[in-house]
Parts: structure tokens; C-alpha cells; sequence
């Protein structure tokens, strides 16, 4: 399966860690490399993404996502959304329910009263097939079947990890492609969860990482974290990214929001130009080491957040994640989209393509 060489790899990862066969498929572990030397190591169960190194002010190399260093570990992770692919649908839906075309669909519970990212076996549990592969990308197939976790439709969808260099940064892409047999709803991410100051043990808390969101409104929740169906604006609220803020600032303020997350777990709706176009959603810095990710996609919403319930399991190399250790920046369609007719649909039709890129760029600071 694996044409290209995974020994020596800056992450320290052994491909015989992640050769096992799940459900009659093999996993594998794959590394992308830049001849600049920045390098992704990830694996076709669930498409999780293991390592992302990259280096700091001072040219040394650290793994900048929480990552496990074996396929046992993956799958039994603490968190089972740990850096995947999530699908068929990212975030939640009230209750698992929705109309689609006048016909009503119950989907898998698994967050409280709510169905989460696809459902307990959705796509960040299943092997995909390898497509094909090169030394600086990797494309990723699977089709979900019609019923899957309670979806309608038969899905086919394509997923690529490119790795690209332009002018002293690394670019990490993620591009999908989506069709279906049947009305359905497609709403993909990826669940990865970033610590710019390299892991360890412990990881550092992320709340010193300085945050900027190209965003004037975020969609409210309730405390089961679904929806009001407001769109709110930012203005003079914990909430407000649009100029940079240390995520720890204002993390704990007793701001009703931020006490249903239990810390940032709220999508902001992004000031897009048109629809669909590849924008800047995000700028993330950590000082000491100098790194800074910067956000782009396809997508209208981007869900921030902080690691909130990570609860200090053991990752690669004996790696903890406590809680606040890691941000993630899941690009997506609103929460419960089906259910707010007057949000940007996540609908797909049969004569329809899903399409979506998102761009992870690693470059440092300049003093």
C-alpha cells in the first residue's frame, strides 16, 4: 500500500506501529515531506493526522498537533475525534433529527441529546482506501452508504492531504470532493487539534497562543450546545477576535457563552467576500517559539475551540494532552444547519458536487 519510504521520519513514528487490519482493511502509516523539510506523518483510519512538523524561530522541529504514535492508540483515543476526518456531518444537529425534501431522518445520539460529527461510527472510524500517493501528497476514498449512522444517500467522497512550500512557510491542504446518489446533507472537517508550541509532557496550555478571527458575528448556543438560531455580533464581547487577543485573556470570563462551552466551542460565522471563495479565516501566533498558522477555506464558518475537555490521556511518545492544550479551527457549514433554514445549507443533490478546501500555512514570525 505505503510505495514510499516512512523510515527516518522526523516524528519519530514506526511503520509497524500502524499496520493492522481493521474490518478487512489495512491501515498504514504515510509521510509527506517539502524538500524544505517540514513533514506530515498520517493514517487511513479515520484519516488522522499523526505529526505535523515544522520548525520554530530557531529552525527546530517540533510536532505542532496532538498525535498518537500507533494505530492501537487511535483507536482506543480518550478523544475518538482526534485530528480526523469528520463526517458526514462536522459539529452537531439538535436531537439527530432534520427534514430533508418533506422526509424525516433520525440520526445515531452520541453528545447528550444531540448527534455529533457524523455519529460514534462515523467517518473518523473507518479505513479509507488509498487512491493514490506521492512523496508530497496523498488522496483518501470512502463511500459511505446509504443509512449510514441514519444519512440518506449514498456518498462517495474524496479527500486529499497535500503538503506544499511558498516563501519560508509550509502549506498543509486539505481538499475534498463529495457526490451522492440521493438528497443528503455533506458538511466535512477535520478535527485537528494544534499547539503551536510543540507537544510535551505536558502539552502547554494553548491560552497564551494570540489569536485574530476574520469574523464580526459567531452563532450562539444554548447549554446543550445547539444553536439559538441568533447570529451575534463580537462587538464588546469575550467573544471578539477581530484584532489579536491571548485566547487565555478572556477565556474564564463569567459571559454566559463562554460558561455553556465551558471555554470557546462556537462557531464564527467568517466575512466572506462571495461564497465559496478560499479566504483568510484565521491567524494563530504562539511567541516563544515563534510559529504562527494561518486559516484559509472554502467554507462560511470556522468552529473555534479550546480543548475544553481534553483530559491529559497519554499520546505519541509519551506526549500528555490536558485540558486547554490544544485549539482546533474546524472550517465548516453553521451547527444544525438542516434545522435553520436560514443558515448556508449543507444540503447536497444528486446533480450537485461537494466541494471544500481548507489551507493550514506554518510559517514564524519575523522580529
Amino acid at each position: 500500500m505505503n510505495v514510499y519510504s516512512t523510515k527516518g521520519n522526523l516524528s519519530g513514528l514506526d511503520r509497524k506501529d500502524f499496520q493492522k487490519t481493521i474490518n478487512g482493511k489495512q491501515t498504514d502509516l504515510f509521510i509527506l515531506k517539502t524538500k524544505a523539510g517540514a513533514e506530515v506523518a498520517v493514517t487511513n483510519y479515520g484519516c488522522a493526522i499523526l505529526s505535523i512538523m515544522t520548525p520554530n524561530k530557531n529552525g527546530e522541529y517540533a510536532n505542532v498537533v496532538l498525535g498518537h504514535d500507533s494505530i492501537n492508540n487511535v483507536v482506543n483515543s480518550p478523544e475518538p475525534f482526534l485530528n480526523t476526518v469528520i463526517g458526514r456531518y462536522g459539529n452537531r444537529i439538535c436531537k439527530g433529527k432534520f427534514k430533508l425534501d418533506d422526509e424525516e431522518y433520525e440520526l445515531t445520539i452520541n453528545n447528550g441529546p444531540n448527534s455529533l460529527h457524523g455519529g460514534p461510527t462515523g467517518y473518523h472510524t473507518r479505513v479509507w482506501d488509498v487512491a493514490e500517493q506521492t512523496e508530497d501528497h496523498i488522496t483518501f476514498i470512502y463511500t459511505s452508504p446509504d443509512g449510514e449512522e441514519g444519512f440518506p444517500g449514498t456518498l462517495r467522497i474524496e479527500m486529499t492531504y497535500r503538503l506544499t512550500s511558498a516563501k519560508d512557510a509550509t502549506l498543509f491542504h486539505i481538499e475534498y470532493t463529495a457526490t451522492t446518489d440521493k438528497t443528503t446533507l455533506v458538511n466535512l472537517t477535520n478535527h485537528a487539534f494544534f499547539n503551536l508550541a510543540g507537544i510535551g509532557t505536558p502539552s502547554p496550555s494553548i491560552e497564551n497562543h494570540t489569536l485574530t478571527i476574520a469574523a464580526d458575528h459567531y452563532v450562539p448556543i444554548d447549554s446543550n450546545s445547539i444553536p439559538t438560531g441568533e447570529i451575534l455580533s463580537v462587538e464588546g464581547t469575550p467573544m471578539d477576535f477581530r484584532k489579536p487577543h491571548l485566547i487565555g485573556e478572556r477565556i474564564n470570563d463569567k459571559f454566559q457563552q463562554l460558561i455553556h462551552g465551558a471555554g470557546y466551542d462556537h462557531c464564527y460565522v467568517l466575512n466572506k467576500k462571495e461564497a465559496g471563495t478560499l479566504e483568510l479565516a484565521a491567524i494563530c501566533t504562539e511567541e516563544n517559539s515563534g510559529r504562527v498558522m494561518e486559516v484559509y477555506t472554502t467554507e462560511p464558518g470556522v468552529q473555534l475551540y479550546t480543548g475544553n475537555w481534553l483530559g491529559g490521556f497519554t499520546g505519541a511518545h509519551g506526549a500528555t494532552f490536558p485540558a486547554r492544550s490544544g485549539v482546533c479551527f474546524e472550517t465548516q457549514k453553521f451547527p444544525d444547519t438542516p434545522n435553520r433554514p436560514y443558515f448556508p445549507t449543507a444540503t447536497l443533490r444528486p446533480e450537485e458536487e461537494y466541494l471544500q478546501t481548507t489551507i493550514y500555512m506554518f510559517r514564524t514570525k519575523s522580529e
